[in-house]
């Protein structure tokens, strides 16, 4: 009977200390995505590492540049991604896309203070073609459940991996759809906010951007921005990565075929 009991100790130990190593990584600036990054619980279809790849110095790829202006103020998600897939040889455009994405229906309020909404990784949040309403924008998971309708089986999620799979996959001709800031730096605790959602809590910021990373040497990271319309935009690398851990490494891109 008292081996019985010790090999239930045991196992409760290992189970709960398997819980502690899942809650560990909510802390420090990458807390609010930590509540993103825990959605996704499934590996990836495709790894980088199932690929064979190589890695260069330097690299820049020509990556069609589409503007998510006039028509989507908010839209600079469905916009990259539809840099991204054009880039992969499919026919689409960004209101397509636009129409097509995932949409978190919870409305607006605000009571006491603390703001009631939607949560980014479950769908788009708000209103996506006007300033005059409350929004958003939306995080991976829905862009990539979207990428998966045009290039289904090829879809590769690079969330929560370093910059240097970025490289590696720009490298070997495919480009990365990631979520940033609009400043391209690490931003302040004070642009931050806490929203309560459906699936719990989520701090946002409002300079939450996307963008399509094309290149990369020692000093620059080059991407195409769907805001300010400029293509292979150049930022200094360490405070694009900054940037880019600070939101959550959230990034896609795909397999390439040919």
């Amino acid at each position: 009977m008292y081996s019985y009991k010790k090999m239930g100790a045991v196992f409760l130990f290992l189970f709960f200390a398997v819980l502690g190593v899942n809650m560990y990584v909510t802390q420090d600036n990458e807390i609010q995505i930590v509540q993103v990054a825990e959605k996704e619980e499934k590996e990836p279809e495709h790894k980088l590492e199932a690929v064979q790849m190589t890695k260069k110095e330097q690299a820049l790829l020509d990556v069609p540049l589409i503007e998510q202006m006039p028509e989507l103020p908010r839209g600079c998600e469905v916009t990259s991604l539809s840099m991204l897939l054009q880039y992969a040889g499919v026919t689409v455009d960004k209101m397509e896309l636009a129409e097509r994405i995932k949409r978190d229906p919870t409305a607006y309020e605000k009571k006491n203070g603390q703001v009631y909404f939607g949560h980014p990784n479950e769908g788009f949040v708000g209103d996506m073609y006007s300033f005059d309403n409350p929004g958003l924008g939306v995080y991976h998971a829905p862009v990539k459940e979207l990428a998966e309708k045009y290039l289904p089986g090829r879809i590769i999620d690079m969330t929560g991996g370093d910059f240097s799979e970025m490289e590696e996959s720009i490298s070997n001709g495919m480009p990365v759809w990631i979520i940033t800031n609009s400043q391209y730096k690490t931003l302040p605790p004070e642009e931050f906010q806490t929203w309560q959602t459906p699936s719990g809590e989520v701090d946002i910021t409002y300079r939450e951007h996307s963008v399509v990373v094309t290149g990369y040497d020692t000093d620059y990271v080059f991407f195409n921005d769907p805001l300010t319309g400029a293509k292979n935009k150049k930022v200094a690398k360490q405070d694009f990565i900054d940037a880019w851990i600070q939101m959550g490494r959230q990034a896609i891109t795909f397999y390439n075929e040919r």
